[in-house]
């Protein structure tokens, strides 16, 4: 029996690195040569100024980088994706389990009493018992599934890729919740610059209305002339009162994203000073890497490439290597002695003969599965590079836009100053004054909205290109395995 034992081992030895199930290979998807929008672009353009990791640095508010190490630590929707990858990291080291055998002891003490026979009295059968026997038993029993068709490293394989596309959507949720905060930081900045033109605005409409009502008084100009210029007056307040509101919840937002309850945040009002930075987007090809939701997704088709191999390795049978030996005896003085002891060895193969189609519904499954998770890769991927364009679209036109909208600020203002000093002069009435100052007040407003969205656009334009990220950083089947922490401060990858 032993020497079986031994001959099925040496024949598992020589059969396991059989694996069944195609080989991963990166699905194909279609990369553009160039970005359509980059304009300009040159291949041998450097990267030096290509986002790096801490990318919003590159806008130079130092209140914006206090608030990203604030949302670093605070967050919990990146708390919960960490905790998400460690249980993926901790399916990788339940998978690699099942390479070593399942060792288990016992110990036990059992008193039973069991019939002995029958015997005859007066004609009828009376049943005998023995006396009650008192059973000691101690053993160890280990048991070994070879992995003949590779049925456990295809498991690992899938788990390992599964942890890796946590990983990646981790720092998918980590880029996304940067960007949002970003860009709510910067629209804030946008309202406190709104705030100070109503502020601006209201002491020249007050001074406006002292001059009507001094004219009234005088009898120069009609009471309608005051009546228009408290309308005018009154209305700016109003709107003055949105643009509180507006700052007030994205205030709230903010707080939210840093991990902090609302009601104890508050951030003090600052001009709106960040400049929007050059972004070269690179090559697209690029992109594939960069991206950390365009790597989980091709993850998540590794994945269930090897989840196909988990379900062809049913088809083939399996072999599983036991043995038990221990001490059993009915008295414990003789209990741990060599009489007592007992032992047992040997394989077992099992082959389901029929099972109504199961595995091959299973089969087809993981290949469905499988191609599934190819299209949504080739979405993830045809997304990315529409993001980049829409970024570099949106630049290119804001650009063109602010140039615009910054000689019609100063057109306004020189048009309101005019015909100011024409109301003065009695040449005209105070309704071309209120309608100039209203167009030089909307003028305005359009400008810092321009701003706002050339800021939001260059913080799009950088997470669509992956923030700096890199898939190199992914943490690899070892590190997984070895349930080192991610990410790794020496492991932040840059371009």
């Amino acid at each position: 029996m032993r020497a079986a034992g031994w001959s099925a081992l040496a024949a598992a030895t020589l059969l396991a690195g059989c694996t069944v199930g195609p080989d991963y290979v990166r699905p194909a998807a279609e990369v553009p040569a160039q970005f359509k929008e980059a304009s300009g672009w040159k291949p041998a353009q450097p990267s030096d100024a290509q986002p790096r990791g801490k990318w919003w640095e590159a806008f130079g508010d130092e209140q914006l980088d206090a608030l990203m190490g604030e949302v670093a630590v605070g967050n919990q929707n990146l708390a919960q994706a960490a905790a998400q990858y460690r249980q993926a990291r901790a399916l990788v080291q339940a998978a690699r389990a099942g390479y070593w055998p399942g060792v288990s002891a016992d110990a036990s003490v059992r008193r039973s009493q069991s019939p002995s026979g029958f015997s005859s009295q007066r004609g009828n059968f009376i049943q005998s018992s023995r006396a009650p026997v008192t059973n000691y038993s101690a053993s160890l029993d280990a048991t070994w599934e070879i992995d003949l068709w590779g049925r456990v490293r295809r498991t690992v394989e899938a788990d390992v890729a599964g942890a890796q596309a946590s990983a990646a959507d981790l720092e998918a949720l980590r880029l996304s919740i940067q960007a949002e905060l970003a860009q709510n930081y910067f629209q804030l900045r946008a309202l406190d610059a709104q705030k100070q033109l109503f502020d601006d605005t209201l002491a020249a409409y007050q001074r406006s209305l002292e001059l009507t009502r001094n004219q009234y008084a005088a009898g120069v100009a009609a009471k309608v002339d005051v009546i228009q210029a408290q309308t005018q007056l009154k209305n700016t307040q109003a709107q003055a009162f949105d643009v509180d509101v507006q700052r007030a919840q994205l205030e709230h937002a903010i707080a939210l994203l840093a991990g902090k309850p609302a009601s104890g945040f508050s951030l003090a009002p600052a001009p709106l000073s960040a400049v929007p930075p050059e972004v070269p987007p690179g090559l697209p090809s690029s992109l594939l890497e960069r991206r950390p939701d365009i790597a989980a997704a091709e993850r998540r088709v590794a994945a269930a490439n090897a989840q196909i191999g988990v379900a062809k390795a049913a088809y083939y049978p399996s072999l599983t290597l036991s043995a038990t030996g221990g001490y059993q005896s009915s008295s414990v003085a003789d209990w741990l002695t060599a009489p007592a002891r007992f032992w047992s060895v040997g394989p077992a193969l099992a082959q389901p003969l029929f099972d109504a189609g199961l595995r091959r519904a299973q089969t087809a499954q993981a290949v469905a599965a499988y191609d599934a998770d190819v299209a949504a890769y080739r979405q993830t991927v045809l997304t990315g590079f529409k993001e980049v364009e829409d970024g570099l679209a949106a630049l290119r036109i804001l650009e063109q836009e602010a140039e615009v909208q910054k000689q019609a600020v100063q057109d306004a203002r020189q048009s309101a100053a005019l015909t100011v000093n024409q109301y003065k002069a009695g040449l005209v009435s105070y309704l071309n004054v209120v309608t100039v100052q209203a167009v030089a007040l909307a003028t305005e407003r359009s400008a810092v909205d321009v701003r706002n969205r050339q800021l939001a656009a260059a913080v799009q334009l950088i997470k669509a290109l992956g923030g700096g990220w890199d898939a190199a950083g992914l943490p690899q089947a070892g590190e997984i395995a070895r349930g080192e922490a991610y990410p790794r401060e020496d492991k932040v990858q840059v371009r």
